[in-house]
Parts: C-alpha cells; sequence; structure tokens
C-alpha cells in the first residue's frame, strides 16, 4: 500500500484546525494541538499563506482560513448545483433537438464536460463527462470567452490550434467572434474543431448574475446547420431557452 504524504497530512489537519472552534489561532496553539514543533508549524503555514489557504492577521500575527479556500469552496458547489438544476433541461433539449447536449464549465485553460445527455436514438455513444474541450474554437468555449473574463484571458493567453481550417486563431479574429456571441446570445461551431461536426451553445448564469457554464447541442453538420451553412433558428431557440432555464433555476431571474 502506498504510503501517504506526510506533510500534506499535516496541512490537512491544520486548515480541519483552523476551520473549527476559534476563529483565529497562534502558531504555538496550531503546533501545541497538532504535536508539531513550531518550526516545523511554522513551514506549513507559511506555505499555505503563500497559496491563498491560510491568512495571517497583520496586529495579532493569528492564523484563518484564507479565502482562497472560500473560492474553491463555492466552485465545487456551483458545479455541482448547476449539474443537478441542469438534468431535467437537457434531458428534454436531447428529446426535442434528436441531438447530444452537453454542459461545460471552465476548467484551467479549457472546458470541461460535467454533464452529457447521449443522441436518443440506438447509436453507439461514448460519455463524455470529464473530457476537456478547448475555448477557442468549440461552442461552449466561445461561449465561456464571451461572457467570463477569466475564460477571457486563458483563451487569448493560451495557444489557439487550428484543428480544420475553419478553426480562427489569429486574436483579432477571435475577439470579433466573442463580439458577435456577446451580440446575439450564442456561439456556433461549424466544423471549427471535428469536420463534419456542428455545435451552438448559450450561456448559464447564477443568482448573481455570473456566467457559470454554457450548454450546447451538437451533432452533424447537416442536421444542426441549414442549407445556409448556419445553424437553423429553431435549434438556436432551443438552446439558448435551455440556458434561460437552468439559470432561472440557479436564481439569476430572466434574461
Amino acid at each position: 500500500m502506498a504510503r501517504n504524504i506526510q506533510s500534506l497530512e499535516r496541512a490537512a489537519a491544520m486548515l480541519r484546525l483552523l476551520a473549527g472552534g476559534e476563529r483565529r489561532l497562534g502558531l504555538s496553539d496550531v503546533a501545541s494541538a497538532l504535536g508539531l514543533a513550531k518550526g516545523t508549524a511554522h513551514g506549513i503555514l507559511r506555505t499555505l499563506q503563500a497559496e491563498g489557504f491560510v491568512e495571517q492577521d497583520p496586529a495579532s500575527g493569528r492564523y484563518q482560513l484564507g479565502a482562497e479556500l472560500l473560492r474553491l469552496g463555492n466552485s465545487y458547489l456551483d458545479v455541482h448545483e448547476l449539474r443537478a438544476r441542469a438534468l431535467v433541461w437537457t434531458d428534454d433539449l436531447a428529446r426535442a433537438s434528436g441531438e447530444s447536449v452537453y454542459v461545460g464549465v471552465l476548467h484551467q485553460s479549457g472546458v470541461l464536460i460535467m454533464h452529457h445527455v447521449f443522441r436518443p436514438d440506438d447509436s453507439r455513444q461514448v460519455l463524455e463527462v470529464g473530457a476537456m474541450q478547448p475555448l477557442h474554437s468549440t461552442a461552449l468555449g466561445k461561449v465561456l470567452s464571451a461572457y467570463d473574463p477569466v475564460a477571457h484571458t486563458e483563451a487569448l493567453d493560451g495557444e489557439r490550434e487550428a484543428f480544420t481550417p475553419r478553426t480562427v486563431t489569429d486574436a483579432a479574429g477571435f475577439e470579433e467572434v466573442l463580439d458577435l456571441t456577446r451580440a446575439r446570445g450564442w456561439a456556433a461551431d461549424v466544423e471549427e474543431t471535428w469536420e463534419g461536426i456542428a455545435s451552438v451553445a448559450a450561456p448559464i448564469h447564477d443568482r448573481r448574475r455570473m456566467p457559470v457554464g454554457a450548454v450546447a447541442v451538437a451533432g452533424a453538420v447537416e442536421r444542426v446547420c441549414g442549407e445556409s451553412g448556419e445553424p437553423r433558428p429553431a435549434l438556436v431557440a432551443s438552446v439558448r431557452d435551455c440556458a434561460r432555464s437552468v439559470s432561472r433555476d440557479l436564481g439569476a431571474g430572466r434574461f
């Protein structure tokens, strides 16, 4: 059996200690409670402080939990609430559209697929929950980049690979795509990431009216797009209605 990493165990114990009991603890309190030498405790606290998991009060020198833990906790809750709220609406969208439906969220420098509804037919399909998609070429990624400043920065600073001849890779062109996305409230990917595949996505907002994810329908170009080569208006409307419904369930009100 693999051995646990002692320093990580001690760091976890410190976070649990700071999460309970008194709001702030001094170095001696932490070291005594965990049976550690002061030097050892101080080194771990300094590392946690550098990562934002612990904060030190300048006046008293005592330690408390940091804002980074709150951010991570909120992210965990947001993602799980998002999936829970999206279940019914995405099932309905898959049935109505006859296509696969995806819900994605920003993760590092890409889009993490956190919910996937299969296309409602008898074809062989692979569950893509946990898969990563690029920000700059997919409909989900464009929506997140258009509405989320962090995603926008990640997409601009990262490498924008040309997956097909249709992929927009230059910064100016990409900004134009995001302007169009914001203007019409949805994004499309017509063979920009995968040959023969098109998708349409719309943003999902939470009770703070902040973008927390996006929902997309994806399928064969000939089914998703009309004769003009653009996504079918009825399909766009269905995706946007689904996104609005999930947003309302998250407390965002009407968009």
